[in-house]
């Protein structure tokens, strides 16, 4: 990455967040700043398109959503400085900058805005806006999840209409990848007005949202940036049933469909759609209340992992589209290690190690979210868990049921989480893919170990531990340094389990022929930037 006049850079370790499906590939998305600033060329709007989506959600706010129906959809309404682009790394490209950093004094940066960028009410974005929009991430009071991206930031502030003044805390050598977290928003909007619609500056502006059922945006008539619209009309149907989405695509009633069921890809190939299968970050992982004994003991974690046949799983559920997790990172990550601790289904370990933890007759409640790819998972790990000695109840839930209302609760202050073990989805690499993100999105110091696990409240010196390793993997300037200490760090999560995956998933996507422009990307909500279908 390269800033003007910038210096080598030390990076710090940052929390992050999310699920899994296709990013298309964006119109004339280059990396450079001459890009920011070009006027897009003449544009051919294509026909409406129609996706099918699996994902439900109540909650649009730019700033604090971690849906993957408003992350996918907000992407084509909102803008940061910068985006991410997702068929290169996840690169940063520019959005509402019009170049890069410059630093001004010591990690102090200048930041100028795009000329001429306007909301899609036609009001002028100011660096006013810029300075509120991450203000509202960073307020305590708001509890947004994307703060603890930003703790390397000490102060954004608008110097003129048009210029942001950025303060570090300490040097950081990914800015650009984490500014394109902050969406700016208009200052006057208030967050009731950005939790059900929100305006933003991007190609697309919202027509109608309803999470429960169906979202629209039509082309922003005042986006002046590097992508502009390509679809006279876009459509997310929320249609979480597979069947469901399935029928609708193989009959053209949608587009596009995300989230593919395995044994359903055969079908849609008949219909004439084009399947793709990528990899990713996405998983199922396996969260427990370590606020609770026994699971406050890493050995009795570690036996339900051991006991579980994930394989099977993986071939039964997912038709094979999908990679044991050997560690917490995935197998194609640049940093990936096969951890200390590799969970292969070995039902005689889990006994073993559940009597050595002093543990028999164990009975729990497992939830799980109502993703139907993750609910059909339960009977068989209810019945892996039974031949190891543990009896197990099984109860799904929606996601905006489950966190609020079983999972939060902060031990150290006499409130216990009301569950005992969640198996639930997550792919925090919609955020980016360096190391410190991924693993600090679940086993940061946030809401995930202070609220959820209570990994830090039932084990505060392991957890300070890990959190020590995290800054050292973050900060280390030395690739191979770092990766002996991101080595480290997956072998320690190996070992605790608080929250870990079952399995790194490949998300499968459908699309119709006569769509083009756009790439199937292994991470999180379904977006059609750049999607063209003939008239």
């Amino acid at each position: 990455m390269s800033f003007t006049r910038t210096r080598k850079a030390l990076v710090t370790v940052a929390s992050v967040a999310l699920a899994a499906s296709l990013v298309a590939c964006a119109s004339k998305g280059g990396s450079s700043s001459e890009d920011a600033a070009a006027k897009p060329e003449t544009n051919t709007i294509g026909a409406p398109l129609t996706a099918g989506v699996a994902y439900d959600t109540t909650n649009f706010h730019p700033s604090n959503t971690t849906s993957a129906l408003a992350m996918g959809t907000n992407l084509h309404v909102v803008e940061g400085l910068w985006e991410l682009d997702y068929t290169n790394n996840a690169s940063a490209v520019p959005a509402l900058a019009a170049g890069d950093p410059v630093e001004v004094g010591e990690n102090t940066y200048e930041i100028t805005l795009r000329d001429g960028a306007k909301f899609s009410d036609g009001t002028p974005v100011t660096a006013a806006d810029v300075e509120s929009s991450y203000k509202r991430i960073v307020d305590p009071e708001a509890g947004s999840l994307y703060a603890g991206f930003l703790t390397f930031i000490k102060s954004i502030e608008a110097k003129d209409d048009m210029t942001v003044t950025v303060t570090l805390s300490s040097p950081f050598g990914q800015l650009k990848e984490r500014l394109a977290l902050i969406k700016i928003v208009p200052s006057a909007a208030t967050d009731e007005e950005l939790t059900a619609k929100p305006i933003g500056s991007g190609p697309y502006k919202y027509e109608s949202v309803d999470g429960a059922a169906e979202v629209t945006a039509v082309p922003n008539e005042h986006y002046n940036g590097p992508r502009p619209a390509t679809s006279e009309k876009l459509t997310w149907l929320v249609q979480k049933d597979d069947t469901a989405r399935t029928t609708a695509a193989s009959d053209g009633t949608i587009d596009v469909i995300e989230n593919v069921p395995a044994g359903n890809r055969e079908v849609l190939e008949a219909a004439g759609l084009k399947v793709d299968s990528t990899p990713g970050f996405g998983v199922a992982f396996m969260m427990f209340n370590t606020a609770k004994a026994p699971f406050d003991n890493a050995k009795v974690r570690q036996a339900f992992h051991y006991a579980i046949d994930t394989q099977k799983l993986i071939d039964n559920n997912l038709g094979g589209e999908a990679t044991e997790a050997s560690s917490f990172l995935n197998e194609g990550h640049p940093n990936y290690k096969r951890a200390s601790h590799v969970y292969t289904h070995d039902t005689a370990k889990a006994k073993e190690l559940l009597a050595s933890a002093g543990v028999s007759g164990l009975t729990v409640n497992i939830l799980t979210t109502d993703h139907p790819w993750v609910a059909e998972l339960a009977p068989q790990i209810k019945n892996d868990l039974a031949a190891a000695g543990i009896e197990a109840t099984i109860e799904s839930m929606a996601t905006a049921d489950l966190y609020p209302n079983r999972a939060a609760g902060n031990a150290a202050e006499g409130n216990v989480p009301n569950f005992d073990v969640i198996v639930a989805p997550g792919d925090p690499s919609v955020f980016g893919t360096d190391p410190a993100l991924l693993f600090g999105w679940w086993l940061g110091d946030n809401a995930w170990t202070q609220e959820r696990s209570n990994w830090k409240n039932s084990d505060p010196e392991k957890f300070a531990e890990f959190q020590e390793l995290l800054n050292a993997g973050a900060s280390a300037t030395d690739a191979a340094d770092a990766q002996k200490k991101w080595e480290a760090v997956q072998d320690f999560a190996s070992e605790e389990v608080a929250i870990y995956p079952l399995f790194h998933r490949s998300i499968l996507t459908g699309y119709s022929a006569d769509v083009s422009g756009f790439k199937a990307i292994g991470t999180t909500g379904l977006t059609l930037l750049g999607a063209h279908k003939a008239e």
